[in-house]
């Protein structure tokens, strides 16, 4: 006996998430690997790297250095800088110019 549409249209969907599954698992494999290898230059490590100097960095120039808008690296600094990684980060206005600097991890 010949199955229903619908039987195959959700066996196909089924094939279709398990497919998704995979390739997410193997992209999620390959990162890692990558991070270990020491991989590192992204976006995120070159605006940390720009935070992290003495003179700090100001929205254009990490704006620059990442080519994103500046609605973006304020973003940034919010949601990753410090929710997310949980880094301290001041700001301080120095000649006209608003500073950002990470001093340390934030003490839990």
């Amino acid at each position: 006996m010949q199955k229903s549409s619908r039987n195959r249209k959700s066996s196909k969907r089924a094939s279709r998430a398990k497919t998704a599954r995979v390739a997410k698992t193997a992209k999620a494999a390959r990162q890692s690997a990558r991070h270990a290898a020491g991989e590192r230059a992204n976006k995120q490590t070159k605006l940390l790297d720009l935070l992290r100097r003495p003179a700090g960095a100001t929205i254009a120039a990490l704006s620059e250095a990442s080519g994103w808008q500046p609605h973006s690296v304020r973003g940034f600094l919010a949601g990753v800088v410090r929710k997310k990684l949980g880094l301290e980060l001041v700001s301080a206005v120095e000649a006209d110019q608003r500073i950002y600097r990470v001093i340390a991890a934030k003490q839990a």
